[in-house]
C-alpha cells in the first residue's frame, strides 16, 4: 500500500491534484482543508495516502495531516458512507469540527454538508461516538479533467465535485464576495457561506 508522496505539484484542480515523483505522476483526490495548505504547481509538496480499490478503478486520496488521513479512514467503516461522502465531510468541516458535531450530538450541521441526509447525520453520529478517541486534530473521480479558465471556474467545479448542485455552487460563489481571489480562497469562502445557512 502507498502511505505517503513526496514531489513536485503538476496541477491542482479541486479535489484532484497530480503530484510527480520521480517522473511518475501520481493522481490524487484531496479534501478542501488539504487543498487549502497545499503549494503553488510546481512545489515540493508531502501527502499522506490511502488507496481505496474498487472493481473499476484505484483511487489514491491525498492527506496533509495524520488525523484527516485517520478521520477519513474511521469514515469508511460507516455504514453507508463511501470515499465520496468522507471527502466531502472532510471539505465541509474540520477535524476539529467533526469532533465536536459527533460529540454534541449536532446531526444539523452535519446535514449542511452535501450528500449527508438526517439518517446519514445520525448514523455518524453513533457509530462514531466510540471510534473518535483521540481525533482533536486540526484541520477537517479519477482521470485528467480540462483545466478551467478561472478561479471561479475552478471553485465552481470543485463544489459541483463535493456534491452541490449547480445553482447552490454559483450562490455560494456570489455568496463568496467580489474581488480577485485564489481558487482555494474562492472554496473556502463559499464553505464557509455554506456553514452559515
Amino acid at each position: 500500500m502507498i502511505g505517503s508522496l513526496q514531489g513536485r505539484i503538476t496541477s491542482k484542480t479541486p479535489p484532484q491534484l497530480t503530484i510527480d515523483v520521480g517522473g511518475v505522476g501520481y493522481e490524487l483526490e484531496a479534501p478542501m482543508s488539504t487543498f487549502f495548505h497545499l503549494p503553488s504547481v510546481g512545489q515540493e509538496a508531502r501527502l499522506l495516502t490511502h488507496l481505496v480499490v474498487r472493481e473499476d478503478a484505484h483511487v489514491l486520496y491525498g492527506f496533509g495531516s495524520e488525523e484527516e488521513r485517520r478521520l477519513f479512514r474511521s469514515l469508511l467503516k460507516v455504514s453507508g458512507v463511501g470515499p465520496k461522502i468522507a471527502l466531502a465531510l472532510l471539505s465541509g468541516l474540520s477535524v476539529e469540527a467533526f469532533v465536536r458535531c459527533v460529540r454534541g450530538e449536532d446531526a444539523a450541521a452535519l446535514t449542511r454538508v452535501p450528500g449527508i441526509g438526517r439518517k446519514t447525520a445520525e448514523r455518524l453520529i453513533v457509530e462514531m461516538r466510540d471510534r473518535l478517541g483521540g481525533a482533536d486534530g486540526e484541520g477537517a473521480q479519477s482521470g485528467p479533467r480540462p483545466v478551467p479558465e478561472s478561479p471561479e471556474d475552478e471553485a465552481f467545479n470543485a463544489l459541483l465535485a463535493l456534491g452541490y448542485k449547480p445553482a447552490e455552487a454559483t450562490r455560494l460563489l456570489k455568496a463568496a464576495g467580489p474581488g480577485t481571489h485564489s481558487t482555494e480562497e474562492l472554496i473556502r469562502r463559499a464553505l464557509q457561506a455554506a456553514a452559515r445557512d
